[in-house]
């Protein structure tokens, strides 16, 4: 028999996060509802302390009361989409919204919470959606389709269209979001157009392929983490999920030994040694300088392609792949040029997405050329050393470096923002950002060789720099506040509230990165700081080391360093957050005098989980609160490479319950994984169920459908899955369909 599908209304309330709904009154209780209810009062214990959850919830909060800018109609929902650690404790979580069951393209909206559960800062891409749009289209799929591919020279694949709300424009329109894939202007394009659903005009478009060009520089004999074992062994990152070097065809090199490349400009593995260096350099800046867990935020990267026959580099979307210099003695992949390009994955999977229009894509470019210069510092490799320029190693086509981020006229772009450039090419575009940066990092006259950067008319008399690591954790602080309709004077904005959220209103650094910005003519907007220096006492902070790697059960320490900056010594009272599950902090002495060290120990269980984590250590005095972060790696543990979760979850109908494991397995999971799941249902075709590994990464393992019913019993899986085995893996089982109920009895994953 045909089953009869569930229709959910929705209320203009997003619901964001699902818990296991009790068993309704009267009905007869499922084998095991005690032991539920037990865990779901200890999940909802583990929510609270857990600093991710509680920021979420108030996130939540904020959205469900319609704070600031999150007000929407009553035809519209939010969904919340991801939840990113940053630095100082915060969380950025992101948001989509839908009008009437379709996707709203320009209505993301991100909120900036804390660990304690308070709501620091919102943004929304857009107002509230006009109620009576109409959600009929006038326009066919096959027509929008067609009309899609003008955009292309040459039309390698298609998908069929979707019908969305379109919020970019001065005004939210009905729209098919065709992708089409191809050449245009003699180069891949992945085109996302938008077609007036109800004229046929295209109103909008944006391409998933960010390209730029580079440089072939090698760095020697390098050391870069691969797999295998004996005689077999693969350009795949063991302990970075999802990098992977290899050729065209997508599939990683691989060897006999664990030995890469000869050192040519025109052998392949050798860029691919260069490609991974760069990029595992950039893994580690982020996590040790900036507080993100890995390219994507969440554990995980994207491979690399070698072997491009251009004079190119580009990002896609799903990827990385670089070509070579124009005489062909070289391959595009320096650490700036690989860095840029994972810049562009770092901004795609930031909130807001890729974005549309040269201004957005000009701050894209840009933010490749900032991730570029942070990766070259971090690593300072003496055969690399830190330049502020782009591709300055290679002679691409005889016209020197591409890019000069502290004089960007140099290379003909524009140095200062100005209205034209919403119209200006996007590589121009990101001129005046690059010089915002440089100024916030170096300053205008930084001295010891560092050349001097100008300052745009009406802009103060000079700039001093803070140094590259915090004008990198200003700007990712910014990126976490980022939506799809973003340009310039967003950014101004958002960095000014990161500025304040990391060191204070009254910080210099608050100041100078308002400075920064009226150096490059980026006007004040309504609302900003007004970053005034505190005439106040105040005090520095810093870790020595700044991470560490232990292995369940033991202890890292590091030493807590303070100084005066500012008027007379004061106590400092140090404290710690975001470590994991098992561990704890302890200082001693626990208080000190400005000028004064402490001794921080962080002491790990058997019990915590495998990972890398960042610790925010805390100094709170008289006058002044700074922070530094340690960035603790807890290896894996070997063993047991089997869990279960024998908890009993009632499955009600339209509802979806989670059941956790966590895995102490070392290394990457061994794929295909397997999976054995036992339910107690009358129906599994009502059944739909998803496994989510550590990286947040969904790999379906049975879909819902219609038929005769027949139990489900226990039935086996085996899932092919990419990235680390330890950390929290998590089963969802969804119930799609009416009449039936069951109960999630057990499950059992091999990684």
């Amino acid at each position: 028999m045909r089953r009869r599908a569930l229709l959910a209304a929705v209320a203009c309330v997003a619901t964001v996060a699902v818990v296991a709904p009790a068993t309704p009154a009267g009905a007869k209780p499922s084998p095991g509802a005690k032991k539920e209810v037990n865990s779901s009062v200890a999940a909802a214990e583990r929510a609270a302390a857990d600093p991710s959850q509680r920021a979420a919830a108030a996130a939540d909060q904020a959205v469900a009361s319609g704070l600031d800018d999150l007000r929407l109609s009553l035809n519209e929902v939010y969904k919340r989409t991801n939840v990113t650690a940053g630095a100082g404790g915060v969380y950025s979580v992101a948001y989509e919204r839908s009008y009437k069951g379709l996707p709203v393209v320009g209505g993301d909206a991100v909120v900036i919470a804390d660990s304690s559960g308070r709501v620091r800062d919102t943004a929304a891409a857009s107002a509230a959606m006009p109620t009576g749009l109409s959600t009929t289209p006038a326009v066919s799929a096959e027509s929008a389709t067609a009309t899609a591919k003008t955009k292309l020279e040459r039309v390698d694949d298609s998908a069929a269209p979707r019908l969305v709300m379109l919020a970019w424009g001065k005004k939210p329109r009905l729209t098919w979001e065709a992708t089409v894939s191809g050449i245009a202007a003699g180069k891949p394009s992945i085109q996302h157009v938008f077609v007036d659903a109800a004229t046929g005009e295209i109103a909008d478009s944006y391409d998933d392929v960010r390209a730029g060009t580079g440089t072939g520089y090698y760095y020697g004999s390098v050391t870069i983490n691969t797999s295998g074992s004996g005689t077999s062994y693969s350009m795949t990152d063991s302990t970075r999920s999802g990098l992977r070097c290899g050729g065209q065809n997508g599939s990683a090199y691989t060897g006999t030994d664990d030995a890469w490349g000869n050192g040519s400009g025109t052998n392949l593995e050798t860029a691919c040694v260069d490609a991974l260096y760069g990029v595992q350099r950039e893994w580690d800046m982020l996590g040790s300088w900036l507080g993100r867990n890995g390219i994507n935020g969440s554990g995980g990267g994207f491979p690399t392609r070698v072997g491009l026959n251009d004079v190119n580099a580009y990002w896609n979307g799903s990827y990385t792949n670089f070509g070579h210099s124009q005489d062909g003695a070289r391959q595009a992949t320096p650490i700036d040029v690989v860095s840029h390009e994972f810049g562009h994955a770092i901004f795609q999977t930031t909130p807001g997405g890729a974005g549309s229009g040269n201004e957005n894509g000009g701050i894209n470019e840009s933010t490749g050329d900032i991730f570029g210069s942070l990766t070259e510092a971090y690593a300072n490799n003496p055969n690399d050393p830190p330049d502020y320029q782009v591709g300055e190693e290679v002679n691409l086509v005889g016209d020197g470096p591409i890019r000069y981020m502290y004089n960007p006229s140099l290379a003909g772009d524009p140095n200062c923002w100005s209205s034209s450039i919403p119209s200006t090419e996007v590589h121009s575009a990101a001129g005046p950002l690059n010089h915002w940066f440089y100024l916030l990092a170096e300053g205008s006259a930084p001295g010891g060789g560092k050349p001097n950067s100008p300052i745009c008319s009406s802009g103060p008399s000079s700039v001093t720099g803070l140094g590259i690591q915090k004008a990198g954790k200003i700007y990712m602080g910014a990126l976490q506040r980022k939506t799809s309709s973003w340009r310039y004077a967003n950014i101004r904005s958002a960095s000014l509230a990161a500025a304040v959220e990391l060191y204070g209103a009254t910080s210099t650094e608050c100041a100078t990165t308002k400075a920064a910005w009226n150096s490059i003519n980026v006007p004040a907007q309504s609302g900003e700081p007004s970053c005034t220096p505190s005439s106040s006492n105040d005090f520095s902070l810093t870790l020595s080391p700044t991470a560490g790697s232990v292995a369940p059960g033991s202890s890292a320490t590091s030493t807590v360093a303070t100084a005066t900056t500012a008027g007379s010594a004061q106590t400092v009272a140090l404290s710690a957050s975001g470590l994991p599950s098992g561990a704890s902090a302890s200082f001693s002495p626990s208080s000190v005098t400005s000028g004064s060290s402490s001794t921080l120990t962080i002491s790990t269980s058997s019990s915590t989980p495998a990972g890398t984590y960042s610790v925010t250590i805390t100094g709170t005095g008289t006058g002044a609160t700074h922070t530094a972060v340690y960035s603790l790696t807890v290896t894996g543990t070997s063993g047991t490479r089997t869990f279960t979760n024998g908890t009993d979850y009632t499955i009600n109908d339209g509802s979806t319950v989670t059941s956790p494991v966590t895995s102490t397995a070392s290394g990457n999971a061994v794929s295909p994984v397997q999976v054995s799941v036992t339910i107690s249902h009358p129906c599994a075709y009502d059944l739909g169920i998803r496994l989510r590994g550590p990286s947040g990464t969904y790999y379906t393992l049975k879909s819902s459908g219609s038929g005769s019913c027949a139990s489900f019993g226990t039935r086996t899986y085996s899932v092919a899955v990419s990235q680390v085995a330890a950390g929290q893996w998590a089963l969802e089982v969804t119930d799609n369909y009416l009449l039936d109920t069951g109960y999630l009895d057990t499950w059992t994953i091999t990684v």
